[in-house]
């Protein structure tokens, strides 16, 4: 990394413990240095206007691709035309004291590191993390694959079950064979059957024509039973019948059609529950219940979070024209506080919509729509305006709420928490308990 200012000591000797070949640079002579390779550029705001402005400024045309981190001081002055264009080129910003780990950790976003998956998941493009849930489920994965039994994938709406199961199919023997995925809770109740099991030509009033079902469909492959717990009782006893013979009837025919191919069951419900409500056959859960996968959910997944943020930023940027390249430090403080109740897929949703809302190059955490801690010590020129933690609460229990419809065993498991704390907090922050 090429340093413009002056390090303390203790700053320069834990960046080269970390493996960070460090040049400081305090002159104003132009500074020679190739693209890529990681190089990552620093610019030590921190005393005012730099000795090395020219030199800064001369990198910057002669090497428009570099990565650049800015530490700043609340003395800094932002608005001068200098500071304020190498500003605007940053990949992110710290402020005194210096948090050295947090540096380390931007230094390797913006190096390129972070694109880098640790060993746990090297042969997994799918899952993004550096987590001990993901290294976990990583190792699950590899296990179940080549072992052709029905998996139960379980974890909450948006944690990334579907993703898990195309990874057991594609690192399984039918692989080249079709994966076929199928949203159990979107199929009228009418047409179940015929959606699952096919149906002949005048089985009912519309069937004009043979249509073959999804399970038959993905013969010598993989299904996924997506929301398996929405299953009406009738359907669920077909399947059951097909996971015991490995056969299937066609709605109006009496022919056992034999179907090779692989259940995978996903469920963000409690199927334990389900069994002894009635609401799900006892024999059918132990059919799909011989391999478990429980998928954590974000909230669950530390770093995580800055990796698949930046991840869909990238993805989005690779289709659509954004000025966003990053995420402010105060959005990533943000993105870490936030529980997730949506978890991977409402991060996705939050990271796009907020790359269209962008006016800079740093994501905000206004443009991610996420509360702020007034106390987080950011740097009121750069950061967003912050709010109060007790904003922050208020915000984050009424979002679970709604997102529970109100049911408050279930915003209690989501946030971990019990009842009574639920029931405390929405009276100390005024909410009231009624469906909208």
């Amino acid at each position: 990394m090429i340093w413009f200012g002056q390090p303390e000591a203790r700053e320069r000797s834990g960046l080269i413990e970390a493996g960070w070949h460090v040049r400081v640079v305090e002159g104003d002579a132009p500074v020679k240095v190739r693209e890529g390779g990681g190089v990552v550029v620093l610019a030590d705001l921190r005393h005012g206007d730099a000795h090395a402005m020219p030199a800064m400024q001369h990198l910057m045309t002669d090497c428009p691709g570099l990565p650049w981190i800015a530490l700043i001081s609340l003395g800094t002055p932002v608005r001068r035309p200098q500071v304020k264009r190498i500003l605007q080129r940053c990949h992110d910003f710290f402020s005194a004291p210096l948090d050295l780990p947090r540096l380390l950790a931007a230094l390797e976003r913006a190096g390129g590191a972070v694109l880098r998956e640790p060993d746990a998941v090297a042969d997994l493009p799918e899952l993004v993390g550096r987590s001990a849930a993901v290294a976990a489920v990583a190792a699950s994965l590899r296990k179940y694959a080549p072992i052709d039994l029905p998996v139960l994938i379980t974890g909450e709406t948006g944690a990334g079950k579907e993703v898990a199961a195309r990874v057991l199919h594609r690192l399984s023997a039918r692989a080249m064979q079709p994966f076929v995925a199928i949203n159990c809770g979107a199929l009228p109740l009418n047409l179940v059957q015929s959606e699952l099991f096919g149906h002949e030509r005048g089985a009912f009033t519309d069937a004009t024509a043979r249509r073959i079902g999804h399970i038959e469909s993905a013969a010598g492959g993989t299904i996924l039973l997506d929301e398996v717990g929405d299953l009406p009782l009738d359907a669920q006893t077909n399947l059951l019948r097909f996971l015991q013979e490995g056969v299937l009837q066609r709605v109006g025919s009496s022919r056992p059609i034999e179907v090779d191919v692989r259940v995978m069951a996903a469920t963000h419900h409690d199927l334990e529950h389900a069994v002894a409500a009635g609401r799900f056959r006892e024999d059918l859960y132990y059919r799909l219940n011989v391999l478990r996968l429980q998928i954590p959910p974000l909230r669950e997944r530390g770093d995580d979070v800055d990796l698949l943020a930046q991840r869909f930023l990238d993805r989005f940027r690779e289709r659509q024209a954004c000025v966003a390249r990053g995420f402010e430090s105060a959005a990533l403080r943000a993105m870490h506080e936030y529980p997730w109740p949506g978890n991977v897929r409402e991060l996705r949703n939050r990271v796009q919509r907020a790359a269209v809302m962008a006016e800079g190059a740093l994501i905000s955490a206004a443009d991610l729509a996420l509360p702020v801690d007034a106390g987080d010590g950011g740097d009121p020129a750069i950061t967003s305006l912050g709010v109060s933690r007790a904003s922050v609460e208020r915000e984050v229990i009424a979002a679970c709420l709604r997102e529970c419809r109100f049911n408050i065993s279930e915003c209690a498991r989501r946030l971990q928490i019990s009842r009574v704390t639920v029931y405390r907090l929405c009276k100390k922050h005024r909410l009231e308990l009624r469906t909208p």
